[in-house]
This record gives structure tokens, sequence and C-alpha cells, in this order.
């Protein structure tokens, strides 16, 4: 393939600018943002587990001691019908007796189950506190998830914003270049990732690999409008007065 020395040369600067927008899309992918958002993710989904299994705590001891007081309330009312029996002084000794027996009973009854709830009532004021501490981390890890939603947003943008101003800029620099030229150049890039290499003092930027004596004797020897290639990468070699011919 023949093409103008210039227009070869003119491959370095649109390798140059495919490098900039293959680095800004590894940029792009390879924000930290992303790996802190996954990391924040499954925090937040353990910290919601953990604060669920605490508010099932205390949902679990609310309604214990809810019943408890249901459970006081039923002995204290018995035990005030009992007491006012009593305090009439109507009938049969032996039914008083009785009364009195239970009244005893009844107020053990009372004593342990308000002892109960004291307990639960503890237990339950140590699972309020734990639930408001797990709430607390839940709330502060989606507050630092936001603003690093804010960070990586804000550097998207930044990154779309120079890969816009690139690929418009190598709009009109693959226009003016001759189609097959270009074509081959994609065709490599597209396999290797570098289309177009500087041969610069006898070694292919693409490959790094200096030529041989064979080699730079051949590519020496080639006509200035004639397209060379690397033998080692098979990237177009550009040359110019740094290549050591």
């Amino acid at each position: 393939m023949k093409a103008d020395p210039d227009a070869q040369r003119r491959l370095l600067d649109l390798q140059a600018i495919d490098t900039s927008l293959a680095q800004l899309a590894h940029r792009r992918r390879s924000l930290p943002e992303h790996a802190e958002l996954d990391a924040l993710a499954r925090k937040i989904v353990g910290l919601d587990d953990e604060r669920v299994k605490a508010q099932v705590g205390v949902d679990d001891l609310d309604r214990d001691i809810a019943r408890l007081e249901r459970d006081i309330d039923q002995v204290r009312a018995r035990a005030d019908k009992d007491r006012a029996r009593l305090d009439a002084g109507t009938g049969p000794a032996r039914e008083l007796e009785a009364l009195q027996h239970e009244l005893a009973t009844l107020t053990r009854r009372q004593t342990e189950l308000e002892d109960a709830e004291l307990e639960l009532m503890e237990q339950r004021e140590s699972a309020d506190a734990a639930l408001a501490e797990v709430t607390q981390r839940l709330t502060a890890t989606r507050d630092e998830r936001d603003e690093t939603e804010r960070r990586r947003d804000a550097a998207l943008a930044e990154i779309d914003k120079e890969s816009e101003w690139k690929a418009a800029s190598r709009t009109p620099l693959v226009g003016d270049l001759p189609a097959d030229l270009v074509a081959l150049y994609e065709k490599i890039r597209e396999s290797t990732g570098i289309g177009a290499a500087l041969l610069r003092a006898g070694r292919c930027g693409g490959c790094r690999l200096e030529l041989s004596g064979s080699e730079r004797a051949r590519v020496k020897g080639t006509a200035a409008d004639e397209v060379v290639r690397c033998d080692e990468c098979g990237r177009i070699l550009v040359r110019t007065e740094e290549s050591g011919l």
C-alpha cells in the first residue's frame, strides 16, 4: 500500500488521540469509586439485615412486655375483687379463708410478673440502644454511599467531556486521511490496540523491539510513500527524521 509520507505521519496524531480515548475508557472503568460503591453496597446490605434483626428483637420484647402487662392487669383486677369481698366480710368463714389464700397467691403472682416485666424492660432498653446504634451506622454508610456516588458522577462527567472533545478532534483528522490507509490502521488497532507507531532510532514504538540489520536495511530501501509494517508486531511503522535509517 502506498500513502503520502505526510499522511503516514499524521497517523501518529490519530494514534495519540486513540490512545487518549483508550486511556479515558480505562480510567472510566477503573475509577476507585466503583470498587468503593461495591463495598459500600455490601456493607449496607449487612447493616440493613442487622437492623432488621435488631428491630425484630425490640418488637418481640414489646410484645412480651404487653402480654405481661395484660397478665398483671388481670391479676390486679382479680386481687381487687377478692380484697373488696374480704373487706365486705360477707359469706361463710371457709370462703373468706379461701379468698385470703387466693389473695396471697395473687400477690406473689403479681410480684413474679412485675419482676419478669422489669427484666424484659431492661432487655428492651439494651435492644433499643443496639437498634439505634446499628441504625446510626446504616445512615452514616448510606450518606457515605451518596457522597461517593456524587464523586463518581463528577469524575465520569469530566471523563465524558474529555472523551467527547477527543472524539470530535478525531473526526476531521480521519476525514483528511486516505480511506484505505485508515482502514488498515483501524484493522491493526482493533487487534493490537495500536495501529501505527513511530520508528525511532531503529526501534519500533509499538513492540519496543529494535529492528534487525536486515529489517532496517529493508525499511531504509523502501520508498517514502510505501507503507511499511513491523515484522514483529505488524504495526504500521511511521518514518521520520528520528527513525535512524
